[in-house]
């Protein structure tokens, strides 16, 4: 029985990952009702303000869901928020046992939905498929623990490190299929940021385009701390509905910042750090009030280098073309000063290589 248990609890988890993307700033969660071994009923949470996993498995099992068992991927919610305690609805659908993930971080909940179905005599298990279920909710986890957005740094370069020629050209370093699995990424995240530079060397767009389905954008933020991002680069584009946040400091010029305003972009002006860049931890403080959950760094190494020394980057993926470049003057993926001292290097954690179509691979690990 143990097994099937675990089957249930799979299922759940896959049915949260179909809203990827899409529940922010509510976590993902999957649901699945069981009665006599066979499944009555099933759901998952897919947009914030809709119902809960919980409830779409209550409403498809109906009255059978009486002396049932729920496999949940995260604590049912006991509080009032957008919509109403999934606890209730599970007490009252007279629901008899209930095997959990995990415990949801949220201080609202945390526990407490758990002693609510416990006090109602309902059978509680917690932690089935505990880790998977954590690691599918990382975004969610950093930013209800912290207020901060989880932080991904993206970059792609040849075997020997270089992120462009040493004549700036940079268009294509890797493969189609690794740059389509970039905009998978996109297609993921709440916003994109990126400096200054890279808006006027690439004129990105900085857009989701998926080649099997229709794609999300995220919010673009751009990095300029005097203002002086071209009114005409294609970030400001009428054909999608994201918005454009360029981050200021105080020391933009006042036409400068009433320009970018006319072009459509909102400017938000941020205290300076060293060299009069953006500080970076203030920055996140702001998008996370926002509710901008998580944030996709795609800059140059000046960009990344400031974000890795500021300590915002959770998560690190690296794309790698097997060509050789070269050249002194062509640029790394982080530049800056540099670490002095190899002691202070970070060092990824839970590293996991993917071989990509094209003979490129990916990177991944946290800081």
């Amino acid at each position: 029985m143990d097994e099937a248990h675990t089957v249930f609890m799979q299922r759940a988890l896959d049915l949260a990952k179909r809203a990827t993307g899409r529940t922010s700033p509510n976590p993902l969660v999957g649901a699945v009702i069981v009665k006599n071994g066979q499944v009555i009923g099933e759901g998952y949470h897919q947009k914030a303000g809709t119902p809960h996993a919980e409830v779409h498995a209550l409403n498809a099992a109906g009255e059978n869901a009486k002396g049932a068992t729920i496999y949940v991927t995260l604590e049912p919610c006991c509080h009032w928020g957008r919509t109403p305690p999934c606890t209730d609805a599970l007490i009252s659908a007279g629901i008899a046992e209930v095997y959990i993930a995990e415990v949801d971080p949220n201080w609202k909940v945390a526990g407490k939905g758990v002693r609510q179905l416990e006090e109602a005599g309902l059978q509680v298990h917690i932690g089935l498929c505990e880790q998977e279920a954590a690691d599918l909710n990382e975004i969610y986890r950093k930013y209800i623990q912290t207020g901060m957005p989880f932080v991904i740094l993206k970059t792609a370069m040849s075997l020997d490190g270089k992120i462009a020629t040493a004549s700036g050209e940079s268009q294509w370093i890797t493969s189609e299929a690794s740059r389509q699995h970039g905009h998978q990424i996109r297609d993921l995240v709440d916003a994109i940021l990126v400096g200054r530079g890279t808006v006027e060397r690439d004129d990105p767009l900085l857009t989701t385009r998926l080649q099997d389905r229709h794609g999300q954008d995220a919010i673009r933020v751009v990095l300029d701390s005097h203002a002086r991002i071209p009114t005409d680069a294609r970030i400001f584009n009428p054909e999608s509905d994201a918005g454009v946040v360029i981050v200021v400091t105080p020391s933009a010029p006042a036409e400068n910042v009433a320009g970018l305003q006319k072009a459509g972009a909102e400017v938000i002006t941020v205290p300076a750090a060293d060299r009069n860049r953006v500080c970076f931890k203030r920055l996140m403080e702001i998008l996370g009030r926002r509710e901008i959950t998580s944030v996709l760094i795609e800059g140059g190494g000046e960009i990344n280098a400031s974000a890795v020394t500021a300590g915002i980057v959770d998560k690190v993926m690296c794309f790698i073309a097997p060509k050789i470049i070269g050249g002194r003057e062509a640029p790394g993926p982080i530049g800056g000063d540099g670490f002095p001292n190899l002691s202070d290097v970070p060092q990824l954690q839970r590293l996991r290589i993917t071989p990509m179509s094209d003979a490129d691979f990916l990177i991944e690990g946290y800081l």
